[in-house]
């Protein structure tokens, strides 16, 4: 809540229904494990309640945007996924997160081993299913590694980083144990995963969501082998910046 008031106290745009709002969902997420037991069921809804905030995109009428070219929606969005983090590793615990930000060696090379096993399983799905041509984006040549590196940490440090948290470490995990077998979490949590993208742009967007859903199969082989979902951030951001930069949709 603290970013909103500061922000609202200097734009003289605080809004009270808009603040309700807020505090609402807030105070939902952060006291979610607090009131209510761990359990499968409960795990569901939590990521159920969490994406579905994500997906409806409330922070960018909340937060508003005071200037041109100035959307401040993705700083909710930031706090939201904050929270999201905060409430799971601080309150519900995982066993063998293993969560961080800065990849370790090893995570590196399991990361970008699984990327290299996915290039050719995407392509053929993307040529398959006229999702993409090539496309380099439109860059002076000076500019473009700079841009590169860019996008990359962008993704790996904020996309890559919610989504690989609470579809791997999370959500496949925890299906893992409940359903005793690795192989159906990493599928079920790959089917949620996919799932998860048929709003991407429009819906529902199949396209999309298959290619998702096989991504989250190589993501999730990462994260298994090398027990840490940095691993699977790196496949993630890799792919994803392979994509912005490279193709076209």
């Amino acid at each position: 809540m603290l970013p909103y008031l500061m922000l609202t106290s200097r734009t003289g745009s605080f809004h009270r229904t808009y603040f309700l709002e807020l505090l609402g969902a807030v105070l939902i997420a952060a006291f979610w494990y607090a009131c209510i037991p761990p359990g499968l069921l409960s795990d569901l809804l939590f990521l159920a309640f969490m994406a579905a905030v994500y997906l409806y995109r409330p922070f960018d009428r909340i937060y508003g945007n005071p200037a041109p070219h100035v959307a401040l929606g993705i700083l909710g969005q930031l706090m939201w996924i904050r929270l999201g983090l905060m409430a799971v590793l601080s309150l519900r615990q995982l066993e063998d997160a293993r969560f961080g930000f800065v990849p370790s060696p090893e995570d590196w090379r399991v990361g970008f081993q699984h990327y290299l096993y996915f290039l050719p399983v995407g392509a053929a799905l993307g040529y398959w299913e006229r999702f993409a041509r090539f496309h380099l984006q439109p860059i002076a040549w000076w500019r473009f590694p700079l841009v590169l590196l860019a996008t990359f940490a962008g993704i790996l440090w904020v996309v890559a980083l919610a989504e690989e948290f609470f579809f791997r470490a999370f959500l496949q995990q925890v299906l893992a144990r409940r359903l005793h077998g690795e192989t159906v979490g990493l599928l079920a949590a790959s089917v949620l995963f996919g799932l998860a993208h048929l709003p991407f742009r429009k819906f529902p967007n199949w396209r999309v969501a298959i290619i998702a859903g096989v991504l989250g199969l190589f993501c999730g082989l990462a994260l298994i082998k090398a027990r840490s979902v940095k691993a699977s951030m790196v496949t993630h951001a890799l792919v994803v910046t392979t994509w912005r930069m490279f193709f076209t949709t």
